[in-house]
């Protein structure tokens, strides 16, 4: 056993000297105003090779000034108009941000009476907060180069800085105008990653910039599908509808999850809602005239229908809607089997569904799984041969 102590005991005395080394040999090279990179690279290794050095704070405040120092050496470049890495200047920047937030937890933590001695985090403060907004251009200067995963992280650092202790007294929550913004292009970034919690991290506060919350409300719908929370999408998207109703993204989802979820009526009624704000908006038209013949409401649909073919008379749809109404309101006389009692009534009804449905066949020839079947049946009942022979090459093709 004492041998097994003695062994340890020089392992111990071992690391100790070997880290004191190589600490020594870092501040040599800061000293010198050289090698920034190998005193780094010191450090590093020390934290890598031995878990108890994650606890030493004089490795951390030699990192940290080891990487100030390259930082340093690249801002004399660019005010000597020299050569510089655009991207190492900005990487640089977050990492002395990164290793002094860890220096400063490690300069929280009290002493063995209790006591907490602030050693670096007034000087490091103070450095960091002038170099602050480089991290917001950072985040910029990638996302236009469509490096989103590195601009989330600037982005990131930026935010949270407002919640780190090391900046306790700054209140960038509340001094820094450009918080919200600098979150929608967090929020943006996590979209084009197609990163969900990314996409949410900072949503809550990028929708307090009014520019550009009506995005950042679709991303956040994005997201809570990527994540299938439907409870949390539907309510999104309601969200968005009632802060946005005319932007295109949010009515046309809302439709169809209804729709899908056979709850046609709360369709209508966002429909509406939507036309006694926008009483000529076509989409709005379209969603009613849909639901309405949904909701076997033939007569209503046909008069929507109407007035929005009036306004779009290029639009497919309404034309398809008007036809089916009529064809539905033939089938139900049909299925009272008396055909010689209702044959000028559906003679009437084919005769009014013809003209639509091939209009909707001119405007969309290639969807003939929807009108050559309506086609179909509208000149068999009407008795128009060469027409029928027609379509009946066709679905015969189909």
């Amino acid at each position: 056993m004492r041998k097994i102590a003695i062994a340890i005991l020089a392992l111990i005395v071992s690391a100790a000297f070997a880290q004191k080394k190589e600490l020594s040999q870092a501040r040599t090279y800061i000293k010198s105003g050289k090698d920034y990179d190998k005193a780094e690279r010191l450090m590093t290794d020390l934290i890598a090779k031995d878990s108890a050095n994650r606890q030493n704070k004089k490795i951390y405040a030699t990192w940290y000034e080891s990487v100030l120092g390259q930082y340093q050496q690249i801002n004399e470049k660019i005010y000597l108009n020299q050569k510089y890495d655009t991207a190492a200047v900005y990487t640089l920047l977050a990492r002395m941000y990164r290793v002094a937030e860890s220096l400063d937890s490690l300069d929280a933590q009290p002493d063995e009476k209790g006591r907490v001695k602030l050693e670096y985090r007034k000087s490091n403060a103070e450095q960091l907060d002038k170099l602050r907004r480089n991290l917001y251009f950072g985040g910029t200067y990638n996302v236009r180069r469509n490096k989103f995963k590195e601009a989330f992280n600037f982005f990131q650092i930026y935010i949270d800085a407002a919640q780190q202790p090391l900046f306790t007294g700054y209140d960038y929550a509340k001094n820094d105008a450009s918080m919200p913004t600098a979150a929608y292009w967090a929020t943006l970034s996590g979209y084009r990653m197609k990163d969900a919690e990314s996409t949410l991290r900072y949503s809550n506060l990028a929708l307090t910039d009014d520019s550009k919350a009506v995005y950042v409300r679709q991303y956040i719908c994005e997201a809570y599908s990527w994540q299938n929370n439907d409870a949390a999408y539907l309510k999104a998207l309601e969200d968005g509808f009632q802060h946005h109703p005319e932007y295109a993204y949010f009515f046309p989802r809302l439709g169809d999850f209804y729709n899908k979820n056979g709850q046609i009526d709360k369709t209508l009624r966002l429909s509406n809602e939507a036309l006694a704000k926008y009483p000529d908006h076509s989409i709005f038209m379209l969603a009613k005239s849909v639901a309405l013949l949904q909701l076997d409401r033939y007569d209503e649909c046909i008069e929507v229908s109407n007035k929005l073919i009036a306004k779009e008379p290029e639009l497919p749809e309404p034309y398809f809607n008007i036809a089916t109404c009529y064809l539905n309101q033939a089938l139900e006389l049909e299925k009272k089997n008396e055909p010689r009692l209702y044959r000028q009534k559906l003679t009437e009804l084919y005769t009014k569904a013809r003209p639509q449905m091939e209009q909707y066949r001119s405007l969309s020839p290639k969807d003939q799984k929807r009108w050559a079947p309506a086609l179909y049946r509208i000149y068999l009942n009407l008795n128009m041969g060469q027409q029928f022979e027609e379509i009946d090459k066709l679905m015969r093709a189909l």
